[in-house]
């Protein structure tokens, strides 16, 4: 099965200057991304068949990837 890549910089390609400024100088945005990067690689992991999880627990996963997403994509938009 391929998976996509849901990484931020594939998710706001326009925005990889600011992610990357971001993550070095802004201690939440580098938390909230590292949370958001090791969250989708546990979903890809999933997804992959690599690991076994419900699929509610699956849905529970990606719903919190999108919030985190979004609020990551606030604080881009804000600097």
């Amino acid at each position: 099965m391929i998976v996509a890549d849901h990484s931020l910089v594939n998710e706001f390609p326009a925005y990889v200057e600011q992610i990357q400024e971001l993550n070095l100088s802004d201690d939440t945005f580098h938390q909230l991304y590292n949370q958001y990067h090791e969250l989708d690689r546990e979903i890809r992991r999933i997804e992959e068949g690599l690991e076994a999880a419900a699929d509610e627990a699956l849905e529970g996963m990606k719903k919190q990837r999108l919030q985190l997403k979004d609020e990551l994509y606030q604080r881009i938009q804000a600097a």
